[in-house]
């Protein structure tokens, strides 16, 4: 099942922090991004990835890594994929900064049309601990059920501070798979990847 969302542009959650002095944060906004508004937020997008993947997130990349290499993946990888309904993209918002990013692949196979799966769950550094990846990730979710995806699959770097996250959230981890790719950060260690999965 796809979703045609090329004319809408659907906010999914609005919310507030309290900061640890008492103070209430600004609002994050959870947006599924239609194909023309993804389009417009390449650039911003490609800071989000940048600065996560020099702060040391496992998504694929390793240094060096430029301005330019981020938005690239955005324009000539995600772009096409969310104009053809096969991927949907969500960003979180605050003081209308773009603060991170999630994926949700449907483009999966005749046999498991009940699945998709998360990709590329970012959040800026300097926007972390404000419970914004929690957002992303019960957007997707909310969507994935609308849509039918009874079955949600990830994996992540075993040990990153995104596995107990996703744990907190129901995702069950299966089993790893060792040497599974390149630390970002050091091009001679192999890191193992956590298999997830919840049913929604």
């Amino acid at each position: 099942m796809s979703l045609d969302h090329a004319n809408t542009e659907v906010t999914r959650i609005e919310s507030s922090r309290t900061e640890a002095s008492g103070t209430e944060s600004s609002p994050i906004e959870v947006t599924l991004l239609t194909a023309e508004a993804a389009r417009t937020c390449l650039n911003e997008l490609g800071d989000v990835l940048h600065a996560c993947v020099h702060g040391g997130a496992s998504v694929s990349f390793v240094l060096p890594y430029s301005p330019e290499d981020a938005e690239a993946f955005w324009r000539n990888k995600v772009q096409p994929a969310v104009e053809g309904g096969k991927l949907l993209l969500w960003v979180a918002r605050q003081n209308g900064r773009i603060a991170g990013a999630v994926q949700l692949d449907i483009d999966t196979p005749p046999n498991q049309p009940h699945r998709a799966e998360i990709r590329k769950l970012l959040v800026h550094p300097d926007f972390r601990r404000q419970g914004i990846a929690r957002d992303l990730m019960r957007a997707a979710e909310a969507q994935a059920v609308q849509l039918g995806r009874s079955l949600i699959t990830l994996d992540t770097r075993t040990g990153d501070s995104a596995e107990p996250l996703y744990a907190s959230l129901g995702y069950v981890a299966v089993g790893q798979i060792p040497g599974f790719s390149r630390d970002p950060h050091d091009a001679g260690k192999l890191d193992a990847t956590t298999i997830m999965y919840k049913r929604v």
